[in-house]
């Protein structure tokens, strides 16, 4: 799915990628829909492959560390799918051998270019809830069952919910509000039979007081508000969208002229007081969003040598939270 609906529809839209080749070590689906793509039956064959200057690796989560190094010691750079690593000492090596190799690896964290998240970026920003003083948000499924993903399920490293979504959700925090003072962590395992994490807390303790609370689970029926946002002077409440990847499975292209643009009634609502204590309820529009953002990002980076907006510290920090 990371492939198919994350990668190479961006991939083959923008100007700055050529897509060359991709690994399919069992079904060969590839070339159904386009014949000119390679299909290798290894890594090492497409590392071995002179033309291809960056790899995209989005493998099984305990692989990503061994398949990047590879990757960069053969001289590609490397466009990597979350979590980074499973551990913050194993991104740290791969950063430290990308700068030897003059060569980039770069983190893949899509959902800066969430509609939900631009926009509750954009009220933080403003100032206009004041002084914060906590933010919720939450990542909600309902899927009851062992799910058929052997690195997802097994009790291997890098598995479970947490290292599933949780990269989402610290991106997001850390990106805007930097390095935490504390954390703490509970996880929980709630479906019959479960190896894994299916339910996750994190507590982040921010200067003055402010306080987050990060909640993914896989038991909610009724999926709650994504974001809720308290500060001195107002409140602000966003619900989750994921309409790039509805569009994505429905076989909208990126470059269509409706890709990105929330449905109706997904507007956030930002309520504050007046002097006199009326509340005002504004209703705040979903902006236009592409994960075609990051791409740009990526071919900057590589081409032109402009600052990736995913840093190393925030990737270490991320890990550091994730592996505690």
């Amino acid at each position: 799915m990371s492939g198919k609906i994350f990668h190479l529809p961006f991939l083959m839209v923008h100007d700055g990628f050529k897509v060359t080749a991709v690994v399919e070590r069992s079904v060969k689906k590839i070339q159904r829909q386009y014949p000119e793509i390679k299909s290798y039956d290894s890594v090492d064959e497409l590392l071995a492959d002179s033309e291809i200057e960056l790899v995209v690796v989005n493998t099984p989560n305990a692989t990503h560390f061994e398949y990047a190094l590879k990757a960069i010691r053969a001289g590609k750079h490397v466009l990597m799918e979350k979590p980074f690593t499973v551990t913050s000492s194993q991104a740290k090596q791969l950063f430290k051998e990308a700068k030897r190799c003059n060569r980039f690896v770069l983190p893949y964290q899509n959902r800066r270019y969430d509609s939900d998240f631009l926009s509750v970026k954009e009220v933080v920003e403003s100032g206009r809830l004041g002084s914060l003083v906590e933010m919720h948000i939450r990542f909600d499924r309902y899927r009851n069952t062992i799910g058929p993903k052997t690195f997802k399920e097994a009790p291997i490293p890098g598995s479970g919910l947490i290292y599933d979504l949780g990269p989402h959700l610290l991106d997001a925090v850390i990106s805007i509000f930097g390095k935490p003072l504390s954390w703490t962590k509970t996880l929980g395992h709630f479906r019959e039979n479960t190896q894994v994490d299916d339910y996750v807390h994190i507590h982040l303790v921010y200067p003055e007081e402010f306080q987050i609370y990060l909640t993914i689970s896989f038991l909610v029926v009724d999926a709650q508000p994504a974001y809720v946002l308290h500060g001195t002077k107002g409140s602000y409440v966003r619900q989750r969208t994921d309409i790039q990847e509805k569009q994505l499975q429905g076989g909208m292209s990126p470059d269509a002229s409706s890709f990105g643009i929330e449905e109706e009634g997904k507007d956030g609502i930002l309520s504050t007081i007046t002097g006199d204590g009326t509340i005002l309820r504004e209703k705040i529009r979903p902006v236009k969003s592409s994960y075609l953002n990051i791409f740009d990002t990526v071919y900057r980076t590589i081409r032109e040598g402009k600052p990736y907006p995913v840093s190393e510290e925030q990737i270490i920090q991320q890990l550091e939270i994730l592996e505690s």
